[in-house]
C-alpha cells in the first residue's frame, strides 16, 4: 500500500463520518463534520502527515466524489475512489451497519489492497457527462407525457396513431383540437384539462431537448473523436459521445474484455463443482452508456450487412433469440468503438465468421 496513515470517508450529503487509521499500528479513531468543501479541506489538513503523499484517503463513489477528488488532489495526497460492488464489500447477516462502520471497513479494505478503483474523470469531462445524463432524463419526461396523453384518450375510447406518426406537426395539432384549459372544463371533461397539461409539458421538453441538442452538438465540433465513431453507420452523435465521454483514456482499458466488463455487457459466470455456467449480463457500470449502446445496435443492425450477419450467427435464426443476439452487439459495438478510438482509425467492416450451426460439426 506505501501509505502510513488511511483516512477513510463515508460522505453523506449533510455529514460525513471519517476514519482515520493508523497504517502500523492499525488503530483508528472517528470523527463526523458537516459535508462542505470548507470542512473538509481542514478535516483533510487536520490528519495529514508530515509528507502529503504517505497519507491515503478513500470513499466511495457518488455524486459528492468529483469534487473531494479535486480537493485531495489540491492538497497533494493519495486518493482512492471506489465502488460498492465487490464480494468484500457486501454486508451480510451483520446486526448493526453505521456510518462509522462504513468508514472503518473501507479503511480495513484499503490497508489489505481489496478496494477496486474507479476511474475518475477530469472536473469539464464530468460536466459533458452530467450534460448528456441530463438530456435522457428531459427525454424520459417528454416519454412519460406522451405515455400520459395515450392512456388518456384509452380511458376515453379514442384511438392514437402508432408508433412516432403521433408526434409529428400535423399529429400534435390534431391532439390540441381536444385539448383545453384545465379551469374552463367541467366535471365530464376533464380528461381534456389533463390533456392540455401534458401537451404543455411535452413542448416544454422539447424546448429544453433542442437547447441541449444545440449545446452538446457545439461541444461535439470541437472533439475529433467524436467525428471519428459516426464513421460507423448507424451511430449518431449522440451515441458517439456518450461513448467517448464515459471510456475517456482508451488506453486504460487492457482488451476488449475489460472495456466490455467496464459497460457492464458481460455475462456472469457461476462455477461450483462440475458446473460451469454463464448467466445473464452483469449490468455493472454506467448504466447510461449501456442502455445507449442496446438502442444504437438496433439502428446499425438495420444499416449494416456485417451486424446483420453478426445478429444471424448469435440468434442461430430464432426469433426468440433476438434480443439476446442484440446485446451482444451491443458488446460487439462498444468493442469496435473502443478500438477505433484507441488506435485513431475509421470504421472498417469486421471480418463475421459463418452461422454457429455451419461453424459447429454435427
Amino acid at each position: 500500500m506505501g501509505s502510513s496513515k488511511i483516512i477513510a470517508l463515508d460522505l453523506g450529503k449533510f455529514k460525513s463520518v471519517c476514519c482515520v487509521m493508523d497504517a502500523a499500528t492499525r488503530e483508528s479513531a472517528f470523527e463526523t463534520v458537516q459535508t462542505s468543501p470548507a470542512l473538509l479541506h481542514e478535516l483533510l489538513v487536520k490528519h495529514l502527515t508530515a509528507s502529503a503523499s504517505d497519507t491515503l484517503v478513500v470513499f466511495e463513489t457518488c455524486d459528492l466524489a468529483g469534487w473531494v477528488h479535486d480537493l485531495c488532489l489540491t492538497l497533494g495526497v493519495r486518493v482512492i475512489v471506489t465502488h460498492a460492488h465487490g464480494e468484500a464489500w457486501q454486508w451480510r447477516r451483520v446486526k448493526r451497519k453505521t456510518d462509522r462502520d462504513d468508514a472503518l471497513k473501507l479503511a480495513k479494505l484499503a490497508l489489505l489492497d481489496q478496494l477496486g478503483p474507479v476511474h475518475m474523470p477530469t472536473p469539464d469531462q464530468r460536466q459533458r457527462r452530467r450534460l448528456v445524463l441530463h438530456r435522457r432524463s428531459v427525454v424520459s419526461r417528454r416519454t412519460q407525457s406522451r405515455n400520459a396523453i395515450r392512456a388518456i384518450f384509452n380511458q376515453q375510447g379514442l384511438s392514437l396513431a402508432k408508433g412516432g406518426k403521433q408526434w409529428t406537426i400535423a399529429g400534435i395539432a390534431q391532439l390540441r383540437e381536444h385539448a383545453r384549459p384545465l379551469a374552463d372544463c367541467d366535471l365530464a371533461d376533464l380528461w381534456r384539462g389533463r390533456l392540455d397539461v401534458e401537451l404543455s409539458m411535452m413542448q416544454a421538453a422539447d424546448a429544453q431537448l433542442k437547447a441541449l441538442d444545440a449545446r452538446l452538438d457545439e461541444l461535439a465540433r470541437d472533439d475529433p473523436r467524436i467525428k471519428l465513431l459516426q464513421t460507423v453507420k448507424g451511430v449518431g452523435p449522440r451515441v458517439a459521445e456518450a461513448v467517448v465521454l464515459h471510456l475517456d483514456d482508451p488506453h486504460r482499458f487492457k482488451s476488449a474484455d475489460h472495456v466490455a466488463g467496464y459497460a457492464g455487457l458481460v455475462p456472469k459466470q457461476i462455477e461450483s463443482g462440475q458446473m460451469s455456467r454463464f448467466g445473464h449480463i452483469t449490468r455493472r457500470g454506467p448504466a447510461l452508456l449501456r442502455s445507449m449502446l442496446v438502442e444504437s445496435a438496433w439502428v446499425v443492425w438495420r444499416h449494416n450487412t456485417w451486424a446483420q450477419a453478426w445478429v444471424a450467427k448469435i440468434s442461430r435464426g430464432s426469433r426468440a433469440r433476438r434480443k439476446i443476439a442484440m446485446v451482444a452487439l451491443a458488446r460487439k459495438l462498444l468493442t469496435m468503438l473502443w478500438s477505433m478510438l484507441k488506435h485513431n482509425r475509421p470504421f472498417r467492416t469486421p471480418a463475421i465468421g459463418p452461422p454457429l450451426a455451419a461453424a459447429c460439426p454435427t
